[in-house]
């Protein structure tokens, strides 16, 4: 065993991103000789706990923890998701949704929308999202998980998401990590102790005096960033200009009777409200641009577009869209709020925590710390942020809207270089091209071009190999073939009691 190894690490901050990240290390590391893992926090401070929402890779982190689905489902009030309802984003009384998985299927060796845009230009009136197995279901209420044993059905390809009370889902997670050795430690953190020579975080020293020490700190403190940006000062890019809503207010109510699987999104004249049902209650919340909204006339248009009553009043946050320009420095990673913020439009805060676990993983250090590799770690971190900001860029730059100055200053503004240059080739041939092997893949910058309104002049010529009576005839059958398998979908409230991960009525009215 190499002496220069990680013993201890210790994770500043608990949460959703550091019972997360407490999980995957215990999990993946926890059988080293001698190796431990303290989680700091503080009741007394609690956590941001609104992002509720999830996209499917994290069915990959629950999996490699090995947690079983319906355990997990059942303790966090969760529900599926099967994609993204945007409403009145192109236009007031226009929707879409941006679903999981796949739309139609590949003909002819090119992606199913080329097929889609040639019967469009043929007058065929059917949406996009009318071929999505995960949209169609969705909007009826619908879920299963897939058939892997039927590979020829669209069932085999459903991908799907949770959408789940963050709380619970930290609690679900500590007991999880304490159960494989993490030790959490209660307290607030009073100071930092650097080494004089490296600058090397030695330890944090807590109000009662108690100094935790560790070789490897993550930094889980949410925006405030108390390691890496207090004690690093890493610096901050701020990409207000592009993504200006810079508050959100959050609220639970009650369930509408409304449980389809489908987060909403809601364009408001200021920004854009959430809706995330869940088993026991549904999580609301306004995001919106304080330059053009003040905080009670957004707290009013909340309050009035509700399902049901408010179960406590609004919680207001505030923030900036942007990241650490250096998320690793030193011995300290920071996870989650402290390492950036991207509004929850698409759904991707948790994932961003996922994937700066696995990029750590993947990057453990040894105490040397090699700068190489700490790098290409904080390199991989940027683009990843750099690749979500340009989709939900697309989100606002795509809309007809010009009936307030937000949508005004949205659909005018110049969008950045990378989300230009897909813009630029989607309206001339309708192709899309996946850079850097990033989160969204063709299938969701479709999804959403075409759902925004996003006209391409053309298609790929290889749609017209099919007679263009033989493409309608084609694109009328998979619509059928999804409507049928979607008809004979449980409910998803069926399929919650059949799997037995309907949550119990006395944790319903604990979350």
């Amino acid at each position: 065993m190499r002496d220069e190894r990680i013993r201890k690490v210790v994770i500043v901050g608990g949460g959703t991103a550091g019972w997360m990240a407490a999980a995957a290390i215990a999990k993946i590391m926890g059988e080293l000789p001698g190796f431990q893992i303290e989680l700091v926090e503080s009741e007394e401070i609690g956590t941001v706990g609104v992002g509720e929402a999830t996209i499917p890779q994290i069915c990959l982190f629950n999996g490699m923890l090995g947690l079983d689905e319906d355990e997990f489902v059942r303790a966090t009030n969760a529900t599926y998701k099967l994609g993204i309802e945007f409403v009145d984003w192109t236009r007031i009384g226009h929707r879409y949704i941006h679903p999981f998985g796949f739309i139609g299927i590949n003909m002819k060796g090119v992606d199913f929308h080329h097929h889609w845009l040639k019967a469009k230009s043929l007058g065929n009136p059917h949406p996009l999202d009318e071929h999505s197995l995960a949209a169609v279901a969705a909007r009826q209420g619908r879920f299963m998980r897939p058939l892997l044993d039927q590979p020829n059905s669209p069932i085999s390809q459903i991908a799907y998401a949770f959408q789940f009370d963050a709380s619970l889902y930290a609690q679900y997670l500590r007991r999880y990590s304490e159960a494989r050795g993490v030790v959490r430690t209660e307290g607030r953190i009073v100071d930092v102790v650097q080494n004089g020579e490296t600058g090397f975080v030695e330890a944090v020293v807590l109000q009662s005096g108690r100094r935790v020490e560790g070789e490897l700190f993550i930094d889980c403190s949410g925006f405030r960033g108390l390691l890496i940006e207090q004690t690093f000062g890493a610096g901050f890019e701020d990409w207000s200009k592009w993504l200006p809503c810079d508050r959100a207010l959050a609220v639970p109510c009650e369930s509408g009777g409304d449980e389809q699987p489908l987060t909403r999104s809601t364009a408001r004249a200021a920004g854009w409200q959430w809706r995330i049902p869940l088993q026991h209650r549904v999580g609301n919340g306004y995001v919106y641009s304080s330059a053009h909204i003040s905080d009670d006339e957004a707290a009013a248009t909340l309050m009035a577009n509700l399902d049901g009553a408010p179960l406590a009043d609004p919680k207001p946050l505030r923030f900036k869209a942007g990241y650490r320009k250096k998320s690793w420095i030193r011995n300290v990673v920071a996870l989650g709020l402290a390492g950036g913020f991207l509004e929850p439009l698409e759904s991707t805060s948790i994932h961003l925590v996922q994937s700066g676990i696995a990029r750590l993983m993947s990057h453990f250090p040894t105490g040397e710390f090699n700068q190489a590799e700490i790098d290409r770690y904080n390199a991989q971190g940027v683009q990843e942020y750099v690749d979500i900001r340009d989709f939900l860029v697309l989100h606002y730059r795509a809309t007809e809207r010009d009936d307030t100055p937000f949508w005004d200053y949205c659909r005018t503004l110049a969008p950045p270089e990378g989300l230009a240059q897909k813009l630029e080739i989607f309206q001339a041939s309708g192709r899309i091209f996946r850079e850097n092997n990033e989160l969204f893949t063709e299938t969701s910058w479709t999804a959403v071009m075409i759902g925004q309104g996003i006209e391409a002049r053309g298609y790929h010529p290889a749609a017209d190999l099919l007679p263009d009576d033989e493409t309608l005839r084609r694109l009328d059958h998979v619509r059928h073939v999804i409507a049928s398998t979607a008809e004979a979908m449980p409910m998803q409230r069926e399929f919650l009691e059949a799997q037995g991960s309907a949550s119990h009525a006395s944790l319903r009215r604990a979350s």
